[in-house]
């Protein structure tokens, strides 16, 4: 389905906005040693509504693969390590689909509000929309102090860079595989939220925030559990915001 029929789909009111228009969404999760979590990340994820989830291994050293395999989902490999490289894995892998949902296999986002992000894209007010944990409901400790301040201070210079509207970089967020793919996505990193959200504001996408939930994720993170996680996201993710702000 192209971009201009999925922008024209509306739900079925009739049918408790359930979708009546055959459109193929693929849940796409990046692991890295998720074995705790991947298996309730998989089996959560809403199937009257998302047709394929796509786990993509990043290097994982347990048991992510077999278990993500064993409830349900397709697994893709990406030995290259980077959060970057883990997407675009799976978008390389999602062949067929029409609207895709990225969110971690770490179970701090909830896969049952992946409706929440489709609607406006359903409802053709929207290109990406993007889930918001700031604006959402947060489980006490799932995000620190820093990682909000973070968060915060990004979504600014993001906002007066490319004047988008934005409270959060969350990875829960749902788009057209069209649309991404015309983005020609780059970065390997922890820059590629930043670089989808840049490219998709210069390129005249409509660009949706919704409110999601956000718990304390299983196991530790990657990212804000680590000091030197914290500063190479934070390094990725200014450095990309500043880069495209005179992409074309």
């Amino acid at each position: 389905m192209s971009l201009r029929a999925c922008k024209a789909n509306r739900f079925d009111r009739r049918a408790g906005d359930r979708y009546l228009v055959k459109v193929n969404v693929a849940a796409i999760i990046p692991a890295l040693n998720e074995e705790r979590s991947i298996g309730q990340v998989v089996a959560a994820v809403p199937r009257d509504v998302v047709s394929q989830v796509i786990v993509v291994d990043n290097g994982s050293t347990d048991r992510t693969a077999e278990v993500a395999r064993a409830a349900g989902a397709v697994v893709v490999p990406q030995p290259e390590r980077g959060y970057g490289a883990a997407c675009h894995a799976g978008l390389m892998a999602s062949v067929g689909a029409d609207l895709l949902v990225f969110l971690d296999g770490d179970r701090s986002d909830v896969p049952e509000e992946a409706p929440l992000l489709l609607a406006p894209i359903f409802h053709g007010t929207a290109d990406l929309v993007i889930g918001s944990r700031l604006s959402g409901r947060r489980e006490p400790g799932a995000m620190p102090p820093h990682a909000l301040f973070g968060n915060w201070l990004a979504s600014k210079v993001l906002g007066t860079l490319y004047r988008v509207q934005i409270t959060d970089l969350g990875s829960f967020r749902a788009i057209h595989r069209e649309a991404l793919i015309e983005l020609g996505m780059q970065e390997r990193t922890f820059g590629w939220p930043v670089e989808m959200i840049a490219k998709a504001a210069r390129r005249g996408y409509r660009i949706v925030e919704v409110p999601v939930s956000y718990r304390r994720r299983i196991g530790r993170s990657k990212v804000a559990g680590t000091v030197k996680g914290s500063l190479l996201a934070a390094f990725y993710i200014f450095a990309t915001a500043f880069r495209y702000a005179r992409w074309r």
